[in-house]
């Protein structure tokens, strides 16, 4: 019963988060994109860039950024780049990798461009 509790509780947030999207202007490109390195919660356009958006829920923000592990960031970026291989500009399309943080209270903290060097 938790594992689906927390499954729609999952959605629940991955919509409110795309829902922040659309309503600056950046339309949603595709929800739970799944590639063979792994999925990719919310992929998002702005314009000509690609925002891949990992949506991490937990009892408060700080949890919610612990649960973001190295070999998640590894699995992101597989999937990103096998999902920009189908872009007009492939690799060399500008993006940015976002990750929103939502707390048991559904509060969202949006953390842009979080995998930058």
């Amino acid at each position: 019963m938790t594992g689906r509790i927390s499954y729609h509780a999952g959605l629940a947030a991955e919509d409110q988060v795309a829902q922040i999207y659309v309503r600056s202007g950046r339309a949603i490109a595709a929800r739970r994109w799944r590639g063979s390195c792994g999925e990719i919660d919310l992929i998002a356009r702005d314009g000509a860039n690609v925002i891949f958006i990992e949506v991490k829920k937990s009892k408060s923000h700080a949890r919610a950024a612990e649960r973001l592990t190295d070999r998640q960031i590894a699995r992101i970026y597989g999937a990103a780049s096998e999902f920009l291989g189908g872009e007009p500009r492939g690799q060399a399309t500008d993006v940015r990798f976002d990750v929103a943080l939502v707390d048991c209270h559904g509060r969202i903290e949006l953390r842009e461009n979080v995998f930058a060097a």
